[in-house]
């Protein structure tokens, strides 16, 4: 595992971006906590963040490269779409399901979509993708909030750590969508 810092990683964007294009495996800082994520629309390195988390059932969310996007791909009202950018997690019905790996969501016909209120979710903008987005930890285990704390089961199976610091944040809270019902989880 590559451990880079902000000011690095935001000098040789373009390099980075191009990895992320590749498949490469990234931790990186949200305005929550610390997730890992790759290309989401790569199953090899979803199925390797799968194993290292030991989370094979449970979908991914992601982060939506914009909200035209989001607007293509899922089913949302314009009043939550203003909760984006932001620290939400929504469950949303898809519109169009091959917008991402089938490893995301195996099965459902949902989609967890953040959109951070961070800068590094403008690279995810600029490499127009969709961006697997969950925290760094086993299944299970407390969430990270900082490089230094990233188990040594998970970095040996990281490209690139993006470090930003010490993140003193919760998780994003959930917003499920999904059904007539609406459902919000702090976590």
């Amino acid at each position: 595992m590559k451990i880079i810092d902000k000011n690095s990683f935001l000098k040789n964007k373009n390099f980075y971006i191009k990895e992320m294009l590749l498949g490469k495996i990234f931790v990186y800082p949200t305005d929550t906590i610390y997730g890992i994520g790759c290309n989401a629309l790569m199953s090899s390195p979803i199925k390797k963040i799968q194993e290292v988390k030991k989370r094979n059932e449970k979908p991914f969310s992601i982060i939506a490269p914009t909200k035209k996007w989001l607007k293509n791909n899922c089913i949302i009202g314009d009043d939550y779409m203003l909760k984006l950018p932001g620290k939400v997690t929504l469950i949303l019905n898809l519109r169009n399901k091959n917008c991402v790996s089938k490893e995301i969501n195996q099965n459902t016909d949902n989609l967890g979509v953040r959109i951070p209120d961070h800068w590094f979710s403008k690279i995810i903008e600029e490499a127009n993708i969709p961006f697997v987005t969950t925290s760094v930890n086993i299944a299970g285990d407390p969430y990270i909030k900082s490089i230094k704390e990233i188990p040594a089961s998970i970095k040996k199976e990281v490209d690139y750590a993006v470090n930003d610091g010490v993140l003193n944040n919760s998780p994003s809270t959930i917003i499920d969508l999904s059904s007539e019902n609406i459902k919000i989880t702090k976590r």
